[in-house]
């Protein structure tokens, strides 16, 4: 009896030892390296920031009331969006499918009713009857143990899958949202420019004007008039194409939002928005804080654990179960003692020749891993190519800035002299109108430089993952799109019940 419990306890302690079998090799994460500081620093940065910012709410950066609650319909409305939603609501409802098998199955069953048996059937005694009736009650259970992983990595195949999704789906939503800070930014900078352009209007009209009062009194030829009219269409032309491109930029946003263009609209209106200051930290950073880097290491963690499934193969599954209940062919002694049934025992599952295909299916397994490390590599040097990028167009755009502006008062003194100088006789209109030109150049550049100086520092945020705030979530293997995924799962099944189902 001693004996038997010994056998027995070893028994039981040596499938909790193969229980906790793993086939998964050891996670190796491609090695990227990283330099102290960022090669393109400009003055305007801070190397060391003290405050932290949310990625949930970057875009306040930009002090714009108007940019706030377009930010907010694009969460509620965006259908790109909801679909980065339903993906990672598919990719949990997939990890929990991986996840019911690491407890026992149950089942129960019943059938009442009358039978006939063939005539023909194997077996069948003289005295069989042809037809009884049957009626049962019973029920089952199963657990397959797990003893070398296969369950409990693809467990963590799926969870790592869910996670990629929920970085994916944050990933989504930081891209998205800069899009529409950056067509926001242009499509204010198109109201700037009409605005220069309608005053250059105003100006050529007028100097239409003088032109043939001087033509009229014989002081101006007739080759005058016409070169300012042709400053004044060419500038009405520069006018309406303005329009063009702001009407094209205001659809560009109501798509955004999930809107028709054609109930859309923006009113035009010189807003200013000031550029921030965006801290840089450290690039070690980076690593936490981009939602498509923390998708693809989670992709390497699933595909990794989908070695160890394919590994499981190799060895046998061996199942628990177990069945019983009553069956009789009357009611009035269905439920007792002599009517009943069981069985019990393990079931175990080896393939002995199976041509290959477990082995190509490791193979498979192991290239699935290579091709993820090989895509978080390639994701991390972008990401690093997307902040020096943009820190390099920031720092030279800014400085790019000051000259132009420089050059913006040069050419209105130039204007102001060659106008003064016509109206006195000792200059030709030619070189009026090469003065009224290079001004609204340098006017139309000095305004294009101050949106592209906004355009890269929106490219900045979302290179840096949208915020600065310290990050954690490196650490505790979760990733902060995980609760945003959830926060934005609520307000979609808020606005649209339909995305949520």
């Amino acid at each position: 009896m001693k004996r038997a419990r010994v056998v027995r306890g070893c028994g039981a302690a040596l499938t909790l030892l193969l229980g906790a079998c793993s086939l998964a090799p050891p996670l190796k994460t491609p090695d990227i390296p990283t330099a102290d500081a960022y090669k393109e620093i400009g003055p305007w940065t801070q190397a060391q920031p003290a405050d932290r910012l949310p990625r949930d709410s970057w875009w306040r950066l930009y002090n714009n009331a108007e940019l706030d609650e377009l930010e907010k319909r694009l969460i509620a409305g965006n259908p790109t969006l909801a679909a980065a939603l339903a993906n990672y609501a598919q990719a949990r409802a997939l990890a929990d499918q991986a996840r019911a098998g690491l407890f026992p199955t149950l089942g129960v069953n019943t059938s009442v009713g009358p039978n006939r048996e063939s005539a023909n059937a194997p077996l069948r005694g003289p005295t069989t009857p042809t037809y009884y009736n049957s009626s049962t009650v019973g029920g089952s259970v199963s657990y397959e143990l797990d003893l070398w992983g296969r369950i409990r990595n693809e467990v963590a195949a799926g969870e790592a899958n869910a996670a990629a999704s929920a970085a994916d789906l944050e990933n989504a939503r930081l891209s998205l949202i800069a899009q529409l800070v950056d067509d926001y930014v242009q499509l204010r900078s198109l109201d700037r420019d009409s605005k220069i352009l309608d005053e250059t209007v105003t100006a050529y009209r007028r100097a239409v004007e003088l032109t043939e009062q001087r033509h009229g009194a014989g002081i101006a030829p007739g080759l005058d008039v016409s070169q300012a009219q042709t400053q004044l269409d060419t500038a009405r032309s520069q006018a309406a194409q303005t329009l063009a491109q702001r009407a094209l930029m205001e659809h560009a946003i109501a798509a955004l939002l999930g809107v028709s263009a054609s109930t859309f609209s923006i009113e035009p209106k010189i807003v200013a928005i000031p550029l921030p200051q965006i801290p840089s930290g450290v690039p070690a950073t980076l690593l936490e804080r981009r939602p498509d880097i923390a998708g693809a290491q989670r992709r390497m963690i699933a595909a990794n654990a989908n070695i160890g499934v394919a590994r499981a193969a190799y060895f046998p599954t061996l199942t628990l179960g177990a069945q019983g209940g009553f069956q009789s062919t009357s009611f009035s002694n269905w439920l007792s003692a002599p009517s009943s049934f069981w069985a019990i025992g393990p079931n175990a599952l080896l393939s002995v020749f199976d041509g290959g295909l477990r082995r190509a299916q490791v193979a498979q397994a192991r290239a699935e891993f290579d091709l993820s490390a090989a895509n978080y590599r390639s994701i991390v040097v972008s990401a690093f190519q997307q902040v020096e990028d943009s820190l390099a167009t920031l720092n030279h755009y800014h400085d790019a800035t000051v000259d132009e502006k420089a050059a913006v008062d040069a050419a209105q003194r130039t204007l102001d002299f060659a106008m003064a100088l016509y109206k006195q006789g000792a200059i030709d209109y030619l070189t009026v109108v090469t003065s009224q030109t290079a001004l609204l150049q340098t006017q139309l550049e000095a305004l294009k430089l101050d949106t592209l100086q906004l355009s890269s520092s929106v490219d900045l945020i979302r290179a840096l993952g949208g915020g600065w705030e310290d990050s954690t979530a490196a650490q505790n293997g979760n990733t902060m799109a995980g609760n945003t995924a959830r926060d934005l799962l609520s307000a979609v099944r808020r606005v649209d019940p339909w995305v949520a189902a």
